[in-house]
């Protein structure tokens, strides 16, 4: 028997509205944002990306793993928000005040001696960026700052953020600290996903600590052309401005990070226009339901001489909405296919394609088992196939 590649261009009207789904990578805009990454949640398709996996200062976005641990404990049970924590007039809380002398960087203003909660000190981090909260917290929760760091690292290669070390809490300057924007992408969307019962924190504008009350320096939450829920700024000489961002329109939710802005009116102004861009130009398409028959395909000396073809899972992609018409399904398998063939086996692949889209390929599963001719019945069905290229008995 020779094996010849069959390929199906799936063409019909009811085929192809099914299957109008896709990521389009060939960049229709331009960004000022030295690192950009903008994602569609429900489905991780980059909508928008520029040097997303280069190395850089996060600065302050860094405290974005720093919540996370502190999200893990709460959700275990470890904490709660309610529990207390004393501030020792330690050298942890004197390398992280503000004094004439001593430039700390954005606080919560926790003092010495002060009984603060959990809560209160996620707050610190999240509304007020509080470098002297990241530290706080770290103690509580390990005991040591530098045992929380590993928890940091240890953290994010779990989470598979391949361009991310941390060596502090906070994001403080040092050339061994860095992310990448595709790495706080991800950590972002796994905050909105794994902890929905702390995220709303992200949203709130203001918090008061020590009679002084501070706004959240993610000024995009008070944008009304932008439903923004979250998450964290950064800024510091050698990442320049930056944010990670998030946003939900009709049920839909982008997550998208910025840096390397020239100011802060810049980074909300471009955060802004990145997130309405994807919500006008992209929609979220189902283009083949799990177990759904796309196709069938011929098999060689089987009981049967075809066998469906479907997909294990949904297959749900995010598409421009200019290009979706333009979408180019095929299904691809090296047929006839040999009998015996068990239901679940992978047999084909199907393939988008659009011109300015990268082609995506998944795998097609038999969705049927087709037992194999036997004696005089075979015979037949090889003969026939020889002398007319069917494989039909």
């Amino acid at each position: 028997m020779t094996l010849k590649k069959k390929i199906y261009l799936l063409t019909t009207v009811g085929i192809i509205s099914s299957l109008m789904a896709g990521p389009l990578f060939a960049q229709t805009l331009s960004s000022p944002a030295k690192q950009a990454i903008l994602i569609e949640a429900s489905t991780g398709d980059v909508l928008f990306e520029k040097n997303a996996d280069e190395q850089m200062t996060p600065s302050s976005m860094s405290k974005l793993m720093t919540i996370y641990i502190a999200f893990q404990q709460l959700k275990s049970g470890a904490l709660s928000l309610e529990d207390e924590f004393y501030v020792e007039d330690g050298p942890v809380w004197r390398r992280w005040r503000n004094t004439s002398t001593n430039n700390a960087g954005s606080t919560m203003y926790v003092n010495a001696g002060d009984t603060v909660t959990i809560g209160d000190l996620l707050r610190g981090i999240i509304v007020q960026s509080g470098n002297d909260a990241c530290a706080q917290l770290a103690l509580a929760i390990a005991g040591d700052v530098g045992v929380f760091v590993n928890m940091m690292n240890e953290e994010a290669a779990m989470l598979g953020l391949t361009q991310s070390h941390f060596m502090n809490t906070n994001g403080w300057p040092d050339p061994d600290h860095y992310m990448s924007a595709r790495d706080i992408a991800t950590l972002s969307h796994a905050l909105s996903v794994e902890f929905p019962d702390y995220y709303s924190i992200f949203a709130e504008r203001s918090f008061t600590y020590a009679g002084v009350k501070q706004s959240n320096r993610n000024r995009l939450l008070y944008r009304d052309r932008v439903t923004s829920d979250g998450l964290k700024t950064g800024h510091t000489e050698a990442g320049g401005y930056g944010l990670a961002s998030s946003a939900v329109m009709d049920e839909r939710r982008l997550v998208l990070v910025v840096n390397g802005m020239t100011s802060d009116n810049a980074r909300i102004n471009e955060s802004e226009r990145l997130l309405n861009y994807g919500f006008r130009n992209f929609g979220i398409y189902d283009m083949l339901k799990a177990n759904q028959v796309i196709e069938t395909a011929d098999v060689w000396l089987g009981e049967v001489s075809t066998v469906p073809l479907i997909s294990e899972v949904d297959i749900t992609l995010s598409m421009n909405k200019q290009i979706r018409r333009k979408m180019a399904a095929k299904v691809i398998y090296d047929g006839p296919i040999a009998a015996p063939i068990q239901k679940g086996q992978p047999i084909a692949t199907l393939e988008l394609s659009a011109d300015g889209m990268e082609t995506k390929s998944y795998p097609l599963l038999a969705g049927s088992d087709i037992a194999e001719l036997s004696g005089i019945k075979r015979i037949k069905a090889a003969f026939l196939f020889m002398l007319m290229g069917s494989v039909s008995d």
